[in-house]
């Protein structure tokens, strides 16, 4: 099928060879249909908080909880009703998931991406259903901990789907596209939230959970018409398939230079006996492992919890009154997403690096700005029953333009670098280890984010500010830039960088190296 042309110089060694192809639209359809994961993750992260904020929910598995908010009658803006029962159980979903990625590392290696994916979706349908009919507080956990496993398996395998079924000089624009649909799924799970907790009868929570399983039926679908990567087939013995596959979804014949990257990537995998003890131990793979872990770190510790927290009061005190918190979803959650295209538009052009250090100078300003705003009217102690309205307006613009920040930086950045990095002997367990420190760090964050609010006050957002300026001084002076080289070539950024030059001595796609790294 026809497209947009394309040809850029890049190869194995020192002799650059062309990857000559064309933007097919079988290749845009189904990188779109795999995007279409993001929606289980995005879709339980905006149903979650809206599902334990609904009393009947609250009433039925957790009366205690519910009795405790209806007697909690403090003005106090900081410290609010605080119940880590019930946040242990929103954020056990992160522990599973968290456990699932290192199965899913092995699963989606041998199996194939595609599998990976498909399984992931089957399990989160099987928790929807549960969750949307549970009658008792184990079907709830159970059914968290299913949607758990079906998070990690398609946050472990749809990333590294998209970097490796992209033409590399737009895997940033496909790549961009998961965190899109994980913007997409949490603004469509709070406005179910919103019309689902008015039904009367207050079985809307069963809706809200049953809805679940829609984006699972969706990716469910979605995989079982995907071919599965290049790569990923070379890597498991079907070279002629991955040959066909590969003029297909370039739309040209002569696709010997990419097909030949990919080979001589697995002749060196095979030489690696075990990946997870060849990414901790051997020195070559030492940037990419603290990419890894750095890098899902420091999204989780950007402060978007703490802003997003404070936007439905704010937006209270405009004026929407019992809308306010359908207000702050909707029009940060607009933001959210159009932010997010703009990252889809100009991660292949501008770079990883300038939107990464853009995104976190935008999100400094206003964090700091929200935080001597807020500081100044809340002060120390919180008690505060009315705001000026020229005052919230303020606070409000501030948000977005900090969600903003996110939404076109670390947001979608923060999965897509991590997928394209690695070679191709460690790329599943190194998708592994980024997805499990992401679930890692958000349940922890979950789980103290109200009682650090409530004993730092404002000063929340300075501590999160501080973590925004590491990891913008981190991108500037680490991290290499990833844009138009291919997934098979990105071990030359290291070896041509600065610092972590010290750790690429020899040269990585060789069997040397491979020998080498086995001895280590």
């Amino acid at each position: 099928m026809g497209g947009v042309g394309f040809a850029v110089s890049g190869s194995r060694g020192d002799d650059p060879t062309q990857y000559p192809g064309k933007l097919t639209w079988y290749v845009v359809m189904t990188l779109m249909a795999a995007a279409m994961g993001g929606l289980i993750f995005g879709y339980d992260i905006g149903i979650s908080g809206g599902v334990t904020s609904m009393a009947p929910f609250l009433e039925k598995f957790f009366p205690s909880v519910y009795h405790n908010q209806m007697d909690d009658t403090s003005t106090n803006q900081y410290c609010k009703f605080d119940s880590q029962i019930l946040t242990l159980f929103t954020s056990s979903l992160y522990l599973a998931a968290l456990v699932a990625s290192f199965f899913a590392s092995t699963m989606t290696k041998k199996f194939g991406r595609r599998k990976s994916m498909m399984f992931g979706g089957l399990i989160f349908l099987v928790g929807a259903i549960i969750n949307a009919a549970a009658v008792h507080i184990s079907m709830l956990i159970i059914g968290r901990v299913l949607l758990g496993i079906g998070v990690g398996f398609a946050n472990q395998s749809v990333p590294l789907y998209l970097s490796e079924m992209s033409p590399y000089n737009y895997r940033g624009t496909f790549n961009v596209c998961f965190q899109l649909m994980i913007t997409i799924g949490i603004l469509v799970a709070n406005l179910f939230n919103y019309f689902f907790a008015k039904i009367e009868g207050g079985w809307g929570w069963r809706l809200s959970l049953g809805l679940a399983g829609v984006p699972a039926i969706i990716i469910i679908i979605s995989s079982f018409f995907l071919s599965d990567t290049p790569n990923s087939l070379v890597d498991r013995g079907r070279e002629e398939e991955a040959k066909t596959l590969l003029k297909r979804i370039r739309g040209v014949e002569n696709i010997d230079a990419e097909f030949n990257d990919i080979l001589a990537a697995k002749n060196d995998a095979r030489l690696v006996q075990n990946q997870w003890q060849n990414i901790f131990k051997s020195r070559c793979y030492r940037p990419q492992l603290v990419m890894s872990i750095l890098i899902p770190f420091f999204q989780q510790l950007t402060g978007i919890n703490v802003i997003m927290f404070y936007a439905p009061v704010l937006f209270k005190t405009i004026g929407f009154g019992s809308d306010a918190s359908l207000m702050s979803a909707v029009i940060t959650g607009v933001i959210n997403v159009l932010a997010t295209c703009v990252s889809i538009g100009f991660a292949d052009r501008w770079g990883r690096r300038t939107l990464f250090l853009e995104g976190g100078v935008q999100m400094l300003i206003f964090q700091i700005a929200v935080a001597a705003l807020i500081g100044a009217k809340f002060g120390v102690t919180g008690d505060v029953t009315e705001l000026p309205k020229w005052f919230a307006i303020v606070v409000v613009i501030c948000i977005c333009f900090y969600v903003a920040g996110f939404a076109w930086s670390w947001g979608p950045l923060g999965w897509l670098y991590p997928s394209e990095i690695f070679s191709l002997e460690i790329r599943s367990a190194g998708q592994s280890v980024n997805v499990a420190v992401n679930m890692l760090f958000t349940f922890l964050v979950a789980q103290v984010f109200l009682a650090l609010l409530c004993t730092m006050k404002f000063g929340l957002f300075i501590f999160f500010a501080f973590f925004v300026v590491l990891m913008t001084l981190f991108c500037y002076f680490f991290m290499p830039e990833t844009k138009n080289i291919p997934i098979e070539e990105m071990t030359q950024i290291w070896r041509e960088h600065w610092y972590w030059k010290r750790f690429m001595d020899q040269p990585v796609n060789g069997a040397n190296e491979m020998t080498r790294i086995e001895q280590v």
